[in-house]
């Protein structure tokens, strides 16, 4: 072989194995936490005026530890009553606004990120409330993100 042809090959072939062998460049980010709501028990059941309706976040932490602490706030909103689960849904596809809606919230939940964390968000439901079906709208906040859920929950009267 000329000696062209070897320093055009040497040019060639020594980049392409120094790449494969090379670090990333920068720091490798973990995948973050995630929250979701919520366990079935904490919504499958009917509640009482005057009970406190308990949403227990569901936390999926990632394969590989680190990274930074999630910069997240977990809300809860309960509203109703609705006298149907086909009224609480037309409300919330944008019809009319219904009279006589009372919404109780749960304070805000910024977890730590710590592995073992069980995040709860808790809503007292008004002593005074109606039965009916209301509505509960669970949201995860953070880093210009917003994502929610929801869910029916059942206000019984009290025996």
């Amino acid at each position: 072989m000329n000696a062209s042809r070897v320093r055009l090959l040497t040019c060639m072939v020594i980049p392409l194995l120094t790449a494969c062998g090379a670090e990333p460049s920068g720091p490798v980010e973990a995948m973050p936490m995630t929250y979701t709501c919520c366990e079935a028990l904490d919504v499958d059941k009917p509640y009482q005026p005057g009970q406190t309706l308990t949403v227990d976040w569901t936390v999926e932490s990632p394969e590989e530890p680190g990274g930074t602490p999630p910069q997240v706030e977990l809300a809860a909103l309960l509203t109703g009553p609705f006298a149907t689960v086909g009224d609480l849904k037309a409300a919330t596809e944008g019809t009319p606004t219904v009279p006589g809606l009372v919404t109780f919230a749960a304070a805000p939940v910024r977890p730590s990120g710590m592995p073992d964390e069980r995040p709860v968000s808790t809503i007292v439901i008004g002593p005074d409330a109606k039965p009916g079906y209301y509505n509960l709208v669970t949201s995860v906040v953070g880093a210009g993100n917003t994502v929610s859920g929801a869910s029916i929950i059942r206000v019984v009267p009290m025996p």
